[in-house]
């Protein structure tokens, strides 16, 4: 492949002709944290100190502390000064997750590397973020997972990370320039992330508020109603068909148990498998899916979808619910009420041990409180409403993600040039 004008072909890729090619070893000082008899389990379980570095704190670039974070104590930091970590140091575990590395921020500045960490302090003609980006490219983090050492589980060290070639500018400027940068998509990504994790709190504060009655929207009075759901709605099984018979472009869509844990949430409108056989149980509009079954917990069998169209072929260990007629009612609400509202309540009807299975008879004794149908049509699109604004977000902050890791690639190589 013929490199454009400006440009060389190098160990590490195809990089500017001013740029050069650094080992780890050459950009700072490595150092492992402290294991054996320098460090002792009963010294860090302290009530006040600061943070031990462990690898199940090092994230995606960064460091997350929480109330479960062992303690150091000031006795055992004195002591061992030289494992405290200062701003700018970049922290590696050396077993499991040996991909991720983390840089120390100012506020994290005087934590403590445990024993599964390694930590390395870039030298001052190396700008410490622009170091860290480096090893969060994709190409940097499958060499780490393809040079380490063990088999059940990854295994990183000094001399593995040392091998490590990265592409560097020739200026401390423009390394500053592209960290800075992709600090600012950093920026965009959390600020995502928070307005994400916010509306997703308002929702379950709304869902237990509006789906038990205790708020009201505005317009809506007058007491619930409470029943008992053999009153208003059959509840039987779907049958046969299994992974096998999902075929592409199949003559009859289709929905198996298992797609309701991993596939579709409170309403489905489109049906993604299909199939060709004659199996199955065919939907009418409105009906509610449950699982029939899970590995995991009871309180995942309340994973209810209400499924707004009619002849889906339904799957064998489907709990389907389907109106009598007797009583209107809204199944998007009823879909939200059942999973929100009965969960544990079907988690203590719940049968077995490891395999925990859920029978429509024993579903048919649950009671229900219902609203008059105007209201819990009202509820269901406030829900929705709610749903589909999180659904943005999320695919906003997957596509800053993306764009964020395009920068990447582009900067750290020398692509494009900010000065």
């Amino acid at each position: 492949m013929e490199v454009r004008k400006g440009y060389k072909q190098t160990d590490v890729g195809v990089i500017p002709e001013e740029w050069g090619v650094k080992s780890f070893a050459e950009i700072g000082h490595f150092r492992t944290g402290p294991f054996g008899t320098l460090l002792k389990a009963d010294e860090y379980y302290a009530n006040e100190g600061v943070p031990l570095v462990s690898v199940r704190d090092i994230g995606e670039g960064k460091l997350t502390f929480n109330e479960h974070t062992p303690l150091v104590p000031p006795s055992v930091v004195r002591r061992l000064p030289e494992y405290v970590l200062n701003s700018g140091d970049i922290v590696f575990g050396r077993k499991g997750g040996v991909d991720r590395s983390a840089i120390v921020q100012k506020s994290q500045s005087g934590c403590f590397l445990g024993s599964d960490g390694i930590r390395i302090r870039p030298s001052k003609v190396c700008h410490p973020l622009f170091v860290a980006y480096q090893l969060q490219r994709k190409h940097i983090q499958a060499w780490l997972l393809q040079n380490a050492t063990g088999t059940t589980m990854p295994s990183m060290n000094q001399s593995i990370l040392s091998r490590i070639s990265l592409p560097f500018p020739p200026t401390l400027a423009e390394q500053t320039a592209i960290a800075e940068a992709l600090t600012d998509a950093d920026l965009l990504i959390e600020s995502l992330e928070q307005l994400l994790t916010k509306n997703r709190q308002v929702k379950q504060g709304a869902l237990q508020e509006l789906l038990t009655g205790k708020k009201r929207i505005l317009g809506f009075s007058g007491k619930w109603k409470e029943i008992i759901l053999d009153e208003f709605v059959n509840i039987f099984k779907g049958s046969g068909l299994s992974k096998k018979k999902i075929t592409e472009n199949g003559k009859y869509k289709c929905i198996l148990y298992g797609e309701l844990f991993t596939t579709y949430s409170r309403v489905i409108t489109n049906v993604v498998s299909s199939t060709n056989s004659t199996e199955g149980v065919f939907s009418v509009q409105g009906d509610i899916l449950l699982p029939g079954s899970t590995t995991t917990t009871g309180i995942d069998l309340a994973i209810v979808s209400a499924l707004l169209l009619s002849d889906v072929k339904l799957g064998g260990d489907v709990n389907i619910i389907r109106s009598k007629n007797t009583v209107p009612f809204s199944p998007e609400f009823l879909a939200n009420y059942i999973t929100y509202v009965l969960r544990h309540s079907i988690a203590e009807i719940a049968q077995g041990t490891t395999i925990f299975h859920l029978y429509g008879k024993n579903l048919k004794s649950l009671s229900v409180t219902l609203p008059t149908l105007e209201e819990q049509q009202a509820i269901a699109e406030t829900l929705s409403d709610m749903d589909a604004e999180i659904t943005t977000l999320e695919k906003i902050l997957t596509k800053a993600r993306q764009i964020k890791q395009g920068m990447m690639q582009e900067l750290l190589t020398g692509r494009i040039r900010l000065i």
